[in-house]
């Protein structure tokens, strides 16, 4: 028996407490890359994300339900989520499908006498949701996690949460998952499934919630980021870092249901490549941004890019008197005078960890060195994007930024870029910046495409695929 769940977003949250290529869906196959203000094909909306006003309630049982927001969020979701398997079930598996029908709801901080159980235990400290492939049940606490998730990034990252868990059940009952199949390759799955639900959703296709492909798809992915694993050498970190989920979640919603099943053990060491899994020793990976730091990371770019003529650095501030650009903090890049300006202070709050996480809370971004550096990376790939010819104040010249920087993100992993090595969680780190800001997906003047989804994609594109790939696709 084995009960899948949230693992992260528990960990988290009870830590706070205490002191988280296949076929596309339908039509041609579909990129990401025809258009920098398209979303796998769909339009960057910036619309309504959310319940439906006018959607019908949702008729489904529920044990141990009260009620609560998070209880009707959660079992709409699941009602649409059943509704989507009904219709994609047979294009993907042989068989029939057969629904998830039993469905708890939880109080974790009812005491342990008059708590309930979900796969046999009690639920009484239980910060989770999960599916249990014991019996087939699927449930949820809605007194702490959904509604912290709720609070932090909105109602579609609980209907998120509920695709996962729904993920789970069809490679349960589809004969998907194996025996012997490492928990990471399941997860990776589950998040695969949720990103094709929500490309459903995005398409108008759910009967209780829309999704826009701008903040709100931003947002259901920064929930992902926070309920990633944390700790690489915690043998209990199965779930997949933010870079492996966003991964994951992305081929999903831009290739559909049937390319989840691709993923395999084979298909996720693919993808991890030489990239660093595990601290080497007890430090953190975390070096202080410094000038001198700043500088190397410049040495660094320069072994790799063999610019003719090597971005001058200045420390006086990002606004270096730039004829023809607009200053962006707390990094710039000045064509006319090939200098890149930096504003220590700001750029050093960038790369400063979190000290913690607030009670019932969830991190809303994940900081660390490298988000310091892989700014002043996507700055010195505006220099080379100017060596090369190409402009510097359009839509593609903000993804080439992003692309190169996971270019040279790729190349520090394996020591073909001077003496910056990369750290486990420093992906993550740059993850998180191209969903909030987007800053590294950024023109000369600090104009980016409006979908997260898009600027994270062009830097995995980078990682992945090296220059050759930022080429092919961004040229």
């Amino acid at each position: 028996m084995s009960r899948t769940s949230l693992a992260v977003a528990a960990a988290v949250l009870a830590t706070a407490l205490l002191a988280g290529c296949g076929s596309v869906i339908e039509g041609r196959p579909v990129s990401i890359y025809d258009n920098p203000f398209t979303v796998a094909g769909l339009p960057a909306t910036d619309g309504p994300s959310g319940p439906r006003p006018d959607a019908p309630a949702s008729t489904l049982s529920v044990r141990g339900a009260a009620g609560s927001p998070a209880d009707v969020l959660a079992t709409e979701a699941v009602d649409d989520i059943t509704d989507f398997w009904h219709a994609e079930y047979p294009r993907v598996f042989a068989g029939a499908f057969r629904p998830v029908t039993d469905l708890v709801s939880w109080d974790p901080e009812t005491s342990p006498a008059q708590s309930g159980t979900f796969c046999g235990d009690s639920t009484h400290g239980f910060v989770n949701a999960g599916y249990c492939t014991r019996d087939g049940s699927i449930g949820w606490d809605r007194t702490v996690l959904l509604p912290t998730l709720m609070d932090t990034f909105g109602p579609m990252a609980v209907v998120m949460v509920m695709a996962h868990e729904y993920g789970h059940a069809v490679q349960h009952d589809s004969g998907l998952a194996g025996d012997d199949d490492p928990t990471l390759v399941l997860e990776q799955q589950a998040d695969c499934f949720a990103g094709a639900f929500m490309r459903h959703v995005a398409e108008g296709e759910s009967a209780h919630f829309t999704l826009n492909t701008s903040d709100g798809l931003n947002s259901v992915m920064a929930a992902m980021v926070a309920v990633r694993d944390t700790d690489p050498n915690d043998p209990e970190s199965v779930h997949g870092t933010a870079f492996e989920r966003v991964t994951a979640f992305q081929i999903g919603f831009t290739e559909g249901a049937s390319a989840c099943t691709a993923i395999d053990e084979v298909e996720v060491e693919s993808r991890r490549a030489q990239l660093p899994q595990q601290f080497a020793t007890s430090d953190d990976g975390e070096m202080p941004v410094t000038e001198a730091t700043v500088a190397v990371t410049v040495d660094s770019l320069q072994s790799l890019f063999a610019l003719p003529e090597e971005p001058r650095v200045v420390f006086s501030g990002a606004d270096t008197g730039c004829s023809d650009a607009v200053p962006t903090e707390p990094v710039s890049y000045c064509p006319a005078t090939n200098t890149i300006g930096v504003s220590m202070p700001e750029l050093v709050e960038r790369g400063t960890p979190h000290d913690g996480v607030a009670a019932n809370d969830l991190p809303t971004d994940v900081r660390g060195d490298f988000a310091a550096y892989v700014l002043v990376a996507s700055r010195f790939t505006l220099a080379a994007q100017q060596a090369a010819g190409d402009g510097l104040t359009d839509p593609k010249t903000a993804l080439r930024a992003a692309c190169l920087s996971g270019a040279w993100t790729a190349a520090i992993a394996v020591g073909h870029a001077g003496t910056v090595t990369l750290s486990p969680g420093d992906l993550d780190e740059a993850v998180s910046g191209l969903l909030s800001d987007g800053l590294m997906a950024s023109d000369v003047n600090g104009r980016t495409v409006p979908s997260g989804f898009a600027r994270v994609d062009a830097f995995r594109s980078g990682v992945l695929g090296g220059e050759d790939a930022c080429a092919n696709r961004y040229g």
